[in-house]
């Protein structure tokens, strides 16, 4: 068999392998900060250089097909240009090794968002660091205006988008609502299933309803994630993995699609508060068929504190997560399409 023969042999299985899946699997996680090395003098590394971060939910991000979680900070060694705030006491700069990427490849993740309030902590060097690093990796990353804005994963014969929006300057604006969707559709044009994740919506625990409403906290406009999901969905997303205000928030579906409003904190190793519900660092895994309907999933209850003192997601048998995500479903979204069993299963109604 000469060797255009095999190469076309090659492509048809692929081809029969992609069309044979009917069902693709996906996890989701909140923010991720791995230690923090500025200031300079005094960096806060964690134990075992970050290597044990990880261990406790490796098994399930690298179970689906692709693993998602939101970047809260950049990859930069030293150097940068440290943001300035007007109020310092609000004003946190999130700078982590660049040798520290290699726990995320470990750890099975895929797809990075990179459109946060902390994505500009350390000014253009900061993001360049950061895309190189992600590239040389072979995590795929989103959320940078101008350069990074989209990203398309092929993996088993099947094309996976991500787009990342946030706020903040440097990203790709929530406030934008037509650039957004023309974004989702020509994401949508070369993709079998699109993925938006959005930072998005006002934080902390009081914060931890949907309104519904446009959202301020310290004086920005964190935007509507309610009807901003429902945006994207109508411009062609298939789901949404919201984040940002270091709580859980409701889940939703909409027109067949999975929403999560808000996936809290899940491995914020340091400069973060994981107090009560901050602590709480879910994974939330589902299925959906080829064209991105929501088939079912499951709550893993993560928190992001041990007996030992140790800062990292730990999994938790008492299902914290699962029943905060139960509640504030359904209090906010009584109407969804969803059921959350005390489980963790998320399924149809």
């Amino acid at each position: 068999m000469n060797i255009i023969k095999k190469f076309a042999l090659v492509l048809m299985l692929a081809a029969a392998v992609a069309a044979a899946k009917d069902t693709l699997s996906f996890a989701g996680v909140g923010d991720i900060l791995v230690g923090r090395n500025w200031p300079d003098a005094t960096p806060v590394l964690p134990p075992e250089d970050g290597a044990s971060v990880f261990k406790d939910a490796k098994d399930i991000l690298r179970g689906v097909d692709v693993a998602f979680g939101n970047l809260e900070g950049v990859f930069l060694d030293s150097g940068g240009t440290p943001k300035q705030c007007s109020n310092p006491s609000m004003c946190h700069n999130f700078r982590m090794p660049e040798r520290y990427v290699k726990h995320f490849v470990d750890a099975g993740f895929d797809l990075l968002n990179v459109a946060n309030n902390h994505s500009g902590d350390f000014g253009d060097a900061g993001r360049k660091t950061t895309a190189r690093v992600l590239q040389e990796a072979g995590i795929g990353f989103a959320g940078f205006v101008g350069t990074h804005e989209t990203y398309v994963l092929e993996k088993g014969g099947i094309r996976y988008g991500l787009v990342g929006f946030a706020p903040n300057i440097g990203t790709v604006s929530i406030h934008d609502i037509p650039r957004a969707q023309q974004l989702v559709r020509e994401l949508k044009a070369k993709s079998d299933i699109v993925i938006v994740s959005s930072h998005m919506g006002a934080e902390g625990a009081k914060h931890a309803n949907i309104t519904r409403k446009p959202e301020t906290f310290v004086g920005e406009n964190r935007g509507n994630p309610y009807e901003f999901a429902r945006q994207m969905i109508d411009a062609g997303a298939d789901i949404f993995f919201g984040h940002g205000p270091h709580v859980v928030r409701a889940m939703d579906l909409y027109k067949g699609k999975f929403i999560v409003y808000s996936l809290g904190n899940f491995a914020t190793t340091t400069g973060m508060n994981i107090n009560g519900t901050a602590g709480y660092a879910p994974i939330v895994t589902i299925r959906t068929d080829r064209h991105g309907n929501f088939i079912d999933g499951q709550i893993h209850s993560f928190i992001q504190s041990g007996v030992s003192g140790e800062r990292r997601p730990f999994a938790d048998p008492t299902g914290a997560c699962i029943k905060e995500f139960k509640r504030l479903t359904e209090a906010d979204i009584p109407e969804v399409g969803l059921t959350i069993g005390n489980d963790g299963k998320i399924r149809l109604k």
